[in-house]
């Protein structure tokens, strides 16, 4: 079965790209055909992966053809993984949705045919709370959230999924990770202890802040096919695990 996983976050520079490639790559040599899709304007997903971020021409407003969307999907260095590039014109994305009947349902109709040839979609998203954080939330089977363990992180997390639940969406669905910890600072060990207490649903492996994870523009590679051995690649393939084992559980692809 088919999981269409969100990596997402309405704050930037989370870590939200790192994870999606970094899991993508790891789902992908577990012999999951995997579609890394990349929905942030900015490319960084396509630029690890050493793609152009363009689509084809009818394509760019992520519309309903689906031949369309799939001669835009390219192929990646690693085997099991391709890639949807971003394109510059998905700053518009919230105005083509908003012109279309259901618009809060035009990606879930976008990507549902292309479950068929994918165990696993990963979607790399941009820092977004509007129609199309709406249709993320609608499309994928479960959300994974970075969060930076400070206190304005966490209340802007709260405020995040206050609107998740407000708007009708299922909180179970929601798996969240610390993200870019730094043990050796005591308000992020503080900040980390009170969210594991408030939240139980807070997976237990942290990515913390490595100079590795930077790396990654330099090498234009997921972390494991650079440094496998390094600590931040055991705790993306952590990570993994643990998402699979608490998240993916009845509906592993």
């Amino acid at each position: 079965m088919t999981a269409v996983i969100a990596i997402y976050s309405h704050k930037g520079g989370v870590g939200k790209t790192t994870t999606a490639v970094n899991l993508a790559y790891l789902a992908a040599q577990d012999g999951y055909p995997t579609l890394l899709c990349d929905l942030d304007p900015q490319g960084a997903s396509s630029f690890y992966f050493r793609i152009k971020p363009k689509v084809v021409k009818e394509a760019r407003s992520l519309g309903t053809a689906h031949d369309a969307i799939a001669r835009s999907i390219k192929g990646s260095d690693y085997e099991h993984l391709d890639v949807l590039p971003a394109d510059i014109s998905y700053r518009s994305l919230e105005l083509a949705f908003s012109d279309k009947k259901r618009p809060t349902k035009r990606l879930s109709r976008i990507l549902d045919p292309l479950r068929k040839e994918y165990a696993t979609i990963f979607l790399d998203c941009p820092p977004t709370l509007n129609l199309l954080a709406e249709n993320i939330f609608t499309a994928a089977d479960r959300l994974l959230i970075p969060l930076i363990p400070t206190t304005l992180a966490v209340n802007a997390y709260a405020q995040m999924l206050a609107f998740f639940k407000k708007r009708g969406h299922d909180a179970n669905n929601i798996y969240t990770f610390l993200s870019m910890v730094d043990a050796r600072r005591k308000l992020h060990r503080e900040v980390a202890t009170a969210v594991y207490q408030q939240y139980p649903h807070i997976l237990h492996t942290p990515i913390p802040t490595l100079s590795q994870i930077e790396q990654m523009g330099l090498h234009r590679q997921p972390l494991p096919a650079f440094a496998p051995r390094s600590p931040a690649t055991q705790a993306y393939q952590a990570l993994w695990v643990e998402f699979q084992e608490k998240a993916l559980r009845g509906r592993k692809p």
